[in-house]
């Protein structure tokens, strides 16, 4: 007799495949669901006036009575940015160590969700029950204090989620990944595993944290004047390298950035940043500080248009204007798409005289996640039966499913999938289910959320791209005939004066097709806007070979 559907443990990523960003999985036995993490992504250059990017939450939705919690790895915005826009359709219990969910709390304040009694603090080693799942968190290392990997006990097997993890043997903190219990679960047998794969393509090992430590403070020591630092708000590791290096070249620190300056107070908090007395400076007092006495930490690493360093490089900066002697450097890599505004950033700093220093030219950053032989390691100690590469550009899964490959594991056994398809398992066996869930985009723009669509966005790249001309005429209502009109306004296609006889010819062309269809007896609104869009299409488009986007309204008087 065939096993029924329910005996299968699916496992549904709903984001973080196939791109940089927006990680949440699913995990579903029969009546209960768990979710692991829950991030958010930035819009690509063709979402024009899009904040942030979400997962698509249609089948949490559905299923809402059925999810027992959300488990997280760690505190970074791809995996922890979308869950104030879920907790404001389902109330769900939440777990995590302390940092990510101070920073949780921090997000779910600012979205005005201040009912906290949810949020429920574990540390590596401890191990909770929702439902049908048993969750053992276990410390990892990554470029964020308090990441863990979850070793997760089903009905039908153990699935082990790395989360985002490096190898790290002497981490900042002194809090090593915990090798033993990786290969204690190894030992016992794991089912499945899902693993990071943002560096599958680089050989070697990721240096340590404290290398960045040492090369900072060795350019601390070398500039004379002022210092301004940029990198990412969540490391909170390299905020205290930084702060180290500060104190030991006798310079003050002033913190930039509402995200940076945020952190910083949750961290220092919560215990995970220690920050010398009397060190921190007010950003708006540093005119009475010697200007070789100054570290400026600031966001904005990756070029991002409102950040403090972009708008420090625009001279839009109310507190910091840069000049000639200043040192900026930026303490990170570029995220894949966003070369071209950190490029942007970096060139008009150097136009205002300051000296930059970026990754190509120092080892002024390392990354938080494993290249190729610790994601060797990783396999090696945990020896899943099933894989799924996970955290990645299709490229980065690809490779990591070669590496897995290479490493022994059939290649049956490594499922590269999409988000929104579900892998099916059994003690024995995985299949990809022929159906998908939901799994696309919702994109926020200011408060609205999913409200612009593909249809939108195409209008607003229309508009980038040829402009819109709105065409203004007034027809009598018992005969149809223009009474007023047509008047043309041009945005962002021609400038009116500088093209009369265009805009005299196109009005030309309106008039004529409204005559016609008098004649011809079309009086319905639609098919008269249609005959004009249409006409005026085709007349621009021969004498300029431009598509702007026409919008012709028609009263009637």
């Amino acid at each position: 007799m065939p096993k029924k559907e329910e005996s299968f443990l699916k496992v549904i990523p709903l984001g973080g495949l196939n791109e940089i960003g927006k990680n949440i999985t699913v995990l579903e036995y029969q009546d209960d669901i768990i979710i692991i993490d829950c991030g958010m992504s930035f819009p690509d250059d063709e979402m024009f006036g899009i904040d942030i990017v979400i997962p698509d939450f249609t089948y949490l939705l559905r299923n809402r009575e059925r999810i027992k919690g959300m488990v997280l790895t760690h505190g970074h915005e791809d995996h922890i940015g979308a869950i104030p826009y879920l907790l404001k359709e389902i109330d769900i219990p939440i777990y995590g160590t302390k940092l990510t969910l101070g920073l949780v709390e921090s997000k779910l304040k600012e979205h005005s969700l201040n009912d906290l009694a949810r949020l429920n603090v574990v540390k590596p080693g401890d191990r909770i029950k929702l439902g049908v799942f048993s969750i053992e968190f276990i410390r990892t290392n990554h470029s964020i204090a308090d990441a863990v990997a979850l070793a997760i006990n089903t009905p039908v097997g153990t699935v082990l989620h790395t989360g985002d993890f490096k190898v790290d043997y002497t981490p900042v903190d002194a809090e090593p990944i915990d090798f033993q219990k990786l290969a204690e679960v190894g030992r016992k047998g794991v089912l499945l595993m899902l693993a990071d794969s943002t560096n599958a393509e680089r050989k070697g090992y990721t240096l340590s944290e404290k290398t960045v430590g040492i090369t900072l403070e060795n350019i601390f020591r070398n500039v004379e004047n002022r210092i301004i630092i940029a990198t990412f708000a969540s490391n909170v590791h390299r905020v205290q390298r930084i702060i180290d290096a500060a104190e030991k070249c006798g310079r003050k620190v002033a913190i930039s950035g509402r995200s940076m300056v945020n952190v910083v107070n949750v961290a220092t908090e919560l215990g995970y940043l220690k920050i010398p007395e009397k060190i921190l400076v007010d950003i708006n007092k540093l005119k009475s500080l010697d200007e070789n006495k100054i570290v400026v930490i600031t966001t904005g690493s990756q070029g991002e248009p409102m950040s403090a360093l972009s708008r420090m490089a625009a001279s839009e900066h109310k507190a910091i204007q840069i000049k000639k002697g200043d040192t900026i450097i930026l303490s990170s890599s570029p995220i894949p798409g966003n070369e071209k505004t950190i490029s942007n950033v970096v060139n008009k700093l150097f136009e205002k005289g300051a000296e930059v220093i970026y990754s190509d030219l120092a080892d002024i950053h390392v990354s938080g996640h494993a290249c190729e032989e610790e994601i060797k390691l990783m396999h090696s100690l945990v020896k899943p039966k099933f894989f799924i590469p996970v955290h990645g550009e299709y490229k980065h899964l690809r490779q990591h499913g070669i590496i897995a490959e290479n490493l022994g594991m059939p290649k049956d056994n490594i499922f590269i999938l999409e988000s929104g398809q579900v892998l099916e398992l059994t003690p024995s066996k995985a299949k990809v289910a022929a159906k998908s869930v939901p799994a696309g985009k919702t994109l926020v723009d200011g408060l609205g959320v999913g409200d612009v669509g593909n249809i939108v966005l195409r209008d607003r790249r229309l508009l980038s791209e040829s402009g819109l001309m709105i065409i203004v005429v007034a027809l009598t209502k018992e005969t149809g005939q223009i009474c007023s009109g047509p008047d043309l306004i041009s945005r962002g296609f021609v400038y009116v004066r500088e093209s009369e006889d265009l805009m005299e010819s196109a009005k030309q062309v309106v008039k004529e097709t409204l005559e016609k269809c008098q004649s011809d007896g079309i009086r319905e609104w639609a098919a008269l806007k249609n005959a004009v869009k249409d006409d005026l299409k085709e007349f621009i488009y021969a004498r300029t070979k431009r598509n702007p986007v026409i919008l012709p309204i028609i009263m009637e008087v």
